[in-house]
């Protein structure tokens, strides 16, 4: 999977910190993100105890669907939900069975199924992304729009350390 390039390149966000300052505020910046993925891997864990409910993958399969503009593969699915290809299939599997998606044959290539919102999977992920946009809104209102635009760029730098150590990981398990 390849990283989203910076939101801001950095010459533009401002003059850095001396170097205590810099270790200080890298640790603060840690403790957040460590924080942030603990609430994450507890929303997600949530979802072994609520089956009569989609779960927080099958929902990034659906909101990939609906922000690919159309349809997409299985495999492209997969990364949307960061989840094994194998695992998108059978999550897709349970998704058509609730007449969420549907799944056509490439015209260009046969081999190749795509995989498309129907219109209750589109009504479903409106409502969803309704639901977590009240929470962003509220949880980030004190923000500018700068400061947002910063926060994204922290986060893709971030995206893509996590990238090259799990590519390292990978050199060295080779």
């Amino acid at each position: 999977m390849s990283s989203p390039p910076p939101a801001a390149a950095p010459a533009q966000r401002g003059a850095k910190p001396s170097g205590v300052e810099r270790a200080a505020a890298l640790d603060v910046y840690g403790q957040a993100f460590k924080g942030a993925m603990g609430a994450v891997r507890r929303l997600r864990g949530r979802d072994t105890h609520r089956s009569e409910e989609l779960s927080y993958a099958q929902y990034g399969l659906l909101f990939g669907l609906a922000e690919g503009g159309g349809e997409l593969s299985a495999s492209e699915l997969a990364g949307c939900a960061d989840v094994a290809p194998g695992t998108a299939t059978q999550m897709l599997d349970a998704l058509a069975a609730h007449g969420l998606i549907e799944r056509t044959r490439s015209e260009r290539d046969r081999r190749i199924v795509l995989v498309s919102l129907t219109a209750r999977g589109s009504e479903l992920v409106t409502t969803r992304r309704a639901r977590y946009k009240d929470h962003w809104d509220r949880a980030l209102a004190g923000f500018s729009a700068e400061e947002l635009r910063i926060a994204a760029a922290v986060l893709d730098c971030t995206h893509q350390v996590f990238d090259e150590l799990a590519d390292d990981a990978d050199r060295a398990s080779a």
